[in-house]
């Protein structure tokens, strides 16, 4: 059976191509993205980036690497694990496989908790299984800020610690 899995969703990712990314994030909507993200860090001292990766090479898959794992590998590269307050956010969404992450610094998540993190997973898959994949990200990064903003209100020494630009990998 764990086999039959792994082959599917390997078909999964060698069959997905940049187009379907391209396809639910146009450059519009990542623009969008963008402004929404900066939009909410400027209500709160926090820090949150988007990332979506249409698949993972093949040799990821066969390794069993889940979007868990690749969205914490993300989450150090991208150093959202080194904010001043440790409240950074990642909303980390993996095409290939359906899946949605969001990882939380331990400023944060000690605050909001893994039960916070999943429903807000779970609105964003909703809105996702409409269609709806730019305002599913944007009504996340709207969740996420709310929680920002009510821990870490926005100060007069807040500095852009992150870039606001989406990602797509």
């Amino acid at each position: 059976m764990k086999k039959r899995n792994t082959l599917m969703r390997l078909l999964a990712h060698v069959f997905n191509t940049p187009w379907h990314v391209r396809r639910h994030f146009p450059k519009a909507a990542l623009h969008r993205i963008e402004q929404a993200i900066a939009a909410s860090e400027k209500t709160h001292d926090g820090e949150i980036r988007f990332v979506v990766e249409g698949d993972l090479h093949p040799l990821a898959i066969l390794q069993g690497i889940s979007p868990r794992d690749r969205a914490i590998a993300l989450f150090s590269q991208l150093g959202i694990w080194d904010t001043e307050q440790n409240n950074g956010v990642l909303i980390y969404l993996l095409m290939a496989d359906h899946d949605v992450e969001i990882l939380a610094d331990r400023g944060i998540n000690h605050h909001l908790g893994q039960h916070g993190w999943e429903h807000i997973c779970r609105t964003m898959q909703s809105r996702f299984r409409q269609g709806q994949f730019e305002e599913g990200v944007i009504d996340a990064i709207s969740e996420i800020g709310k929680s920002l903003q009510q821990y870490y209100p926005a100060t007069p020494e807040d500095k852009n610690e992150l870039p606001n630009k989406p990602i797509v990998l």
